[in-house]
């Protein structure tokens, strides 16, 4: 059989099962993660030479000197009439396995995703800064940060430059320009195109991933310059961003590194999946820390540990707390009060909240 036609059953399977990603692993069936959690799928176990057969099959052909030389690579799949796949594949013991996550091809809206607008939209309307989506894999801040792009598409006239890797969710122009760069298909890799960008005429920058030390002074740089900035980040909370954001570099330079955070309009975003009691989805909930005068005094101290508080008492600056985006769901019966206490970082707090006591 055609590896390329089985994938496509599995994965259309997977899409009308409402599936997020597809978990392939050679001789063993499919696996799907559907509301976060891990299902088989009835059937024969997919044989190695076939997971093969598909890498072979669908890899651009620019990518192939990866996968021989490195054993493992990611690239976009699109599949006519179902959708694109962000696909990473790798070996292990031998042998080949394949993750794929579903990419909707049409952007996301605020209400798609149950989140609450209002503050991301402040976002969307700030001039420069960077805006930086956290949360840990799988927990929706890809689809955060292009609803926000895609409220900025059909509002505002800007110059939007992406560098991606692999692309996920394309846009079609509106009142915006999009330039979307793909690493390895429109430019050779990742440190070329940040080197690039800011010699592309950009409004708003977006870079797939803050990965390290180069991508993060490309930032500030973009930044001084008037330039707003989206990324990404693997990180479960906002502290635990800032902290790594500065472990990009040595000791001896962490201290020079913090000073160059001096713009109020520098924003942290942090975002968890929940599921609904009923089940069938999830609902994000965020925590948003905007860097003002106190945030700054904090990060050159290197006092990551008091960021929590400030993010308990931060509203007049636009940061807010996770706990109150926990009671905005529970008060809308969107999760359940036990996950919401579960997941909170002060399940005490919001525990008293949930009882009408407040504290300021």
């Amino acid at each position: 059989m055609d590896p390329l036609e089985v994938f496509r059953e599995i994965l259309k399977l997977a899409v009308d099962a409402g599936a997020s990603d597809i978990v392939i692993k050679s001789n063993k069936p499919a696996y799907l993660r559907i509301s976060g959690k891990l299902k088989p799928v009835d059937m024969d176990p997919v044989p190695g030479g076939m997971v093969v057969g598909f890498i072979e099959g669908s890899l651009p052909r620019n990518f192939q000197v990866l996968w021989e030389r490195d054993a493992q690579v990611a690239y976009a799949y699109a599949v006519e009439g179902l959708g694109r796949f962000r696909v990473n594949a790798f070996r292990q013991r031998g042998t080949a396995s394949i993750v794929f996550r579903y990419v909707k091809s049409r952007p996301p809206t605020f209400d798609e995703l149950n989140l609450d607008a209002v503050p991301l939209i402040k976002l969307c309307q700030s001039k420069d800064g960077v805006l930086l989506v956290c949360g840990a894999t799988g927990a929706g801040k890809s689809s955060t940060m292009a609803a926000m792009l895609n409220w900025i598409n059909h509002t505002m006239d800007r110059h939007i430059v992406t560098i991606e890797d692999p692309i996920e969710f394309t846009f079609t122009d509106d009142k915006s320009v999009f330039e979307q760069r793909e690493v390895g298909l429109d430019v050779p890799d990742f440190p070329l195109a940040i080197r690039a960008v800011l010699r592309q005429n950009p409004d708003i920058i977006l870079i797939g991933e803050m990965r390290d030390k180069e991508t993060f002074e490309t930032a500030i740089s973009a930044t001084e310059t008037g330039h707003l900035v989206f990324s990404t980040m693997h990180a479960a909370t906002v502290q635990q961003a800032l902290t790594r954001l500065f472990e990009f570099f040595p000791p001896e330079q962490m201290a020079p590194r913090r000073r160059l955070w001096p713009n109020p309009t520098r924003v942290f975003i942090s975002n968890t999946l929940f599921p609904p009691p009923g089940g069938g989805g999830r609902y994000a909930a965020f925590e948003i820390l905007v860097a003002d005068a106190t945030v700054r005094n904090l990060l050159l101290e290197g006092q990551f540990d008091k960021i929590q508080q400030l993010l308990e008492t931060g509203d007049e600056a636009g940061s807010r707390s996770f706990n109150k985006d926990l009671y905005r769901l529970i008060k809308a019966a969107k999760i359940s009060k036990a996950e919401g206490l579960r997941f909170s970082p002060n399940p005490q707090s919001l525990d008293m909240n949930l009882k009408g006591i407040f504290t300021t």
